[in-house]
């Protein structure tokens, strides 16, 4: 490949670098946008922003308003992105940020779906550490007696809270909790509690957010005593992470207004 040739791809590469970055704004802004708007948040001038949103608009992947002339995205960048949402599981994306962080903390962790029967641990990875932990994949956890089982009443349906306090006996699904405490599950969005399952054993939990800003899946953890502060802001960083890669990250705004 000569100079002329290398240079002429990288040119190509980084149109494409450019032209992503301006459907990226699209997607995160709140409606459609002026050019100008769009140069400057982009960082190009504003006949630069016009040639890429043109060849966007000529691609149906932007759309132009005859009108206004304002951009947003188009039918084909809808077609991407549900084509992108039908392959993400956030279980699975859940159950690989999981599986990495009981490597780096002193906690065992996994994730947990909602069923029935109430909190069910699907995946379950023992920490690198010294660690004890009375849970294993398939158990299902109390509703009220866990930090997983109360990110889970603080973001469900009441309706599917109701099936799984029948299902699960009363001194195993513990009290019921008072409003404020999942109020304020839902301000922090996230839960730790100690020695509520198991005496010395510490439950932190924290939620992930589907598309539709649903709760899919919770992760959770075990650790003997309290973690650091370091190690149990990882648990709740994974969580939004978990989230925006499951293309759920505008569930926090919305729940949290």
């Amino acid at each position: 490949m000569t100079g002329k040739d290398e240079q002429r791809r990288s040119g190509i590469i980084q149109s494409v670098s450019i032209a992503a970055r301006f459907l990226k704004i699209l997607a995160d802004a709140e409606g459609p946008m002026a050019l100008g708007k769009l140069a400057r948040r982009a960082g190009t001038g504003n006949s630069t922003a016009h040639r890429y949103m043109q060849s966007l608009v000529k691609e149906a992947l932007a759309a132009q308003d005859p009108a206004s002339g304002q951009y947003d995205l188009g039918p084909a960048a809808l077609d991407v992105g549900i084509g992108a949402l039908r392959r993400i599981d956030p279980v699975e994306v859940a159950a690989r940020h999981m599986k990495a962080l009981a490597m780096r903390i002193a906690a065992s962790g996994g994730v947990a779906i909602w069923t029935d029967r109430g909190p069910t641990i699907v995946r379950w990875y023992r920490s690198a550490y010294f660690s004890i932990s009375a849970i294993g994949l398939g158990d299902v956890l109390p509703i009220d007696n866990t930090a997983c089982g109360l990110v889970f009443q603080a973001f469900l349906p009441q309706q599917y809270i109701e099936v799984a306090r029948r299902l699960q006996p009363a001194a195993f699904r513990g009290k019921a909790p008072p409003a404020r405490d999942l109020a304020q599950i839902r301000q922090s969005f996230g839960c730790e509690r100690s020695g509520h399952l198991l005496s010395g054993i510490t439950g932190q939990a924290a939620p992930v957010f589907d598309a539709q800003h649903e709760i899919a899946c919770v992760l959770t953890t075990t650790s003997d005593g309290d973690l650091s502060g370091d190690d149990r802001q990882a648990i709740f960083a994974a969580a939004r992470e978990v989230t925006a890669d499951s293309g759920g990250s505008g569930a926090y705004g919305m729940i949290r207004s």
